[in-house]
């Protein structure tokens, strides 16, 4: 019964994605910084949800401003009209500016401030600055990123098959970037890179996939079940990665906080099904591959907040798809070095592993799920 009420709890979910006005969330995004090197000057056009930071958020400790103890400052400052935000981002420019972080060039000077209008002041809302720093004497490139509080920020330099994306987080800065002329990265730096990326979104950035990883496991010690399991699931999110990559699925930024929800009923889903029906069948294969192609849609929001350039693009997508894989492998690996070899051998490891795990599996996504939709 609670395995059909789970069902039904995602199909009502995913007919929802057409209708992105049910239920809206304060999510965070990364800001975007758009760079242009000059003979004697770098621009930066900051895309950013700017009242998470005049509010003082701390973004590495929240997924959602509803979290954060500065709550009520970001809700009074996401309810000022356009002008009166911009106004506010000229007058404390001069901290704001403090959390940019730039070697190569002098401070920033602020150009010009547009905030995007959006009228649903349950969603967050865009705001374009455009900042501007004389380039320093000698012919040294230069290096940009900001502040570990302020959150993560992906920074794009140049354009077309020359292009370059980053993402930083945790106060990263950027590689070197050359004052005229594009970024000169070789194919296996690129691809090095982005297996990088892929195996930090699983391990540790990741904890719905691992958990997700880890009640695949839990199904059965078998190799045979594990591997078809593992297997569409992979099938299934390669699949998305790169529909959505390409632009043929396109996910509304109302509609991530339904993806995210429906990943932790998969999560939920399949541990239930490990207690109750530890059977492998037509029937869980198909439902591993259908939350395989949610589960890429997550993926997929990470290389979109990158915009792969054309000339990368098909390197970058398998390399951050390898570094997935190696994600998932790890979470195995670690699974059977922490649960298999020391207990697998017992009659009682069902008993005392794979149902009590399930359990807390099951529980975990339960409240996430709640916590995504009605939180």
């Amino acid at each position: 019964m609670m395995v059909w009420y789970f069902f039904t709890v995602s199909s009502f979910l995913i007919g929802s994605l057409g209708f992105p006005g049910i239920l809206q969330a304060h999510e965070l995004r990364p800001a975007v910084a758009n760079v242009v090197i000059t003979e004697t000057e770098v621009e930066i056009k900051l895309l950013v949800t700017i009242e998470t930071i005049l509010a003082g958020i701390d973004l590495t400790q929240v997924r959602d401003t509803d979290e954060a103890p500065e709550a009520k400052f970001y809700d009074r400052l996401r309810s000022l009209s356009a002008d009166e935000l911009a106004r506010l981002v000229e007058s404390e420019w001069i901290n704001l500016e403090k959390g940019m972080l730039i070697d190569g060039a002098d401070r920033f000077r602020l150009q010009n401030v547009k905030v995007l209008e959006e009228k649903n002041v349950d969603l967050p809302r865009d705001t374009i600055i455009e900042m501007v720093a004389n380039l320093k004497s000698g012919d040294g490139p230069v290096t940009i990123g900001w502040v570990k509080k302020n959150g993560d920020l992906v920074v794009r330099h140049g354009t077309g098959d020359d292009a370059y994306a980053a993402f930083l987080e945790g106060g990263e800065i950027s590689i070197p970037l050359p004052r005229m002329g594009a970024v000169e990265e070789s194919a296996p730096a690129v691809f090095w890179r982005f297996v990088v990326e892929g195996f930090e979104h699983i391990v540790p950035k990741g904890l719905d996939h691992i958990l997700f990883v880890i009640g695949l496991f839990l199904f059965s010690q078998a190799w045979r079940p594990l591997l078809s399991q593992i297997t569409a699931f992979t099938l299934a999110h390669t699949v998305t990665l790169g529909l959505a990559t390409l632009g043929a699925i396109t996910i509304q930024p109302t509609q991530i906080w339904l993806v995210e929800a429906l990943i932790a009923i998969s999560i939920t889903y399949v541990a239930i099904e490990n207690i109750f029906r530890p059977k492998l069948g037509w029937w869980r294969m198909v439902v591993v591959f259908v939350f395989g192609l949610l589960h890429g849609l997550g993926f997929a929001s990470v290389l979109g907040d990158l915009g792969l350039a054309k000339e990368q693009f098909l390197l970058s997508l398998i390399a951050f798809n390898v570094g997935v894989e190696f994600g998932q492998l790890a979470v195995v690996t670690g699974a059977i070095c922490v649960l298999t070899l020391p207990f697998g051998r017992s009659s009682r490891y069902r008993k005392f592993v794979v149902i009590p795990g399930s359990i807390a599996i099951a529980l975990v996504g339960f409240w996430w799920a709640i916590e995504r939709i009605f939180l």
